[in-house]
């Protein structure tokens, strides 16, 4: 007797290929356990001009390599999740990090977060928390382009690190270094 697959099953073979298809890319876990004692990036903070910071090159500090245009559906999407401003204002909690850009956009952290976030249509996955004295951020977008983001103290808490990159088929297509001066 001939075996006979049912047509339902074979309408749900589509749906099951591209099911394990979205989960052959970059996979985000959880980051860090705990706040770490002693650490507080609060504080309101000013973004350092180049030359003003030892060591500090300007030409180092921004990289920009093969940046797309956000109409390029089949590009990395998330450097639309990254925020940029001259003063920055941070509020700590015990559950989480708010950041404020030039006073006018409030990116909401929360520790140990994995969560979906949106800007506008663009969505992505989210995690972020405390590694080796560092806050970590991470933004994964649906064409599989990684942002990672990391808030750290530096001179005795005078100065606020901040990095970020995307990395997108295996190449870094970003590459930031700002330093930021306590202001308070």
């Amino acid at each position: 007797m001939p075996m006979r697959t049912s047509r339902p099953l074979l309408l749900l073979l589509p749906l099951l290929f591209a099911a394990c298809a979205t989960q052959s890319g970059p996979q985000l876990t959880p980051i860090g356990q705990a706040i770490p004692d002693g650490i507080s990036l609060a504080g309101s903070w000013q973004l350092r001009e180049a030359g003003d910071a030892p060591g500090f090159d300007a030409a180092s500090a921004v990289s920009n390599r093969g940046r797309r245009s956000r109409q390029d559906k089949d590009g990395p999407l998330v450097h639309v999740f990254l925020e940029m401003g001259n003063r920055l204002k941070v509020t700590q909690t015990n559950h989480g990090l708010f950041v404020s850009f030039d006073r006018s956009v409030v990116e909401e952290y929360r520790f140990r977060e994995h969560r979906r976030v949106n800007v506008g249509p663009i969505e992505a996955e989210r995690v972020s928390g405390w590694e080796d004295g560092r806050y970590v951020i991470q933004t994964l977008d649906a064409n599989g382009a990684l942002l990672t983001e990391t808030y750290a103290l530096h001179d005795d808490g005078q100065q606020l690190l901040r990095t970020a990159s995307i990395v997108y088929k295996e190449q870094e297509t970003l590459s930031l270094l700002q330093v930021f001066d306590r202001l308070e």
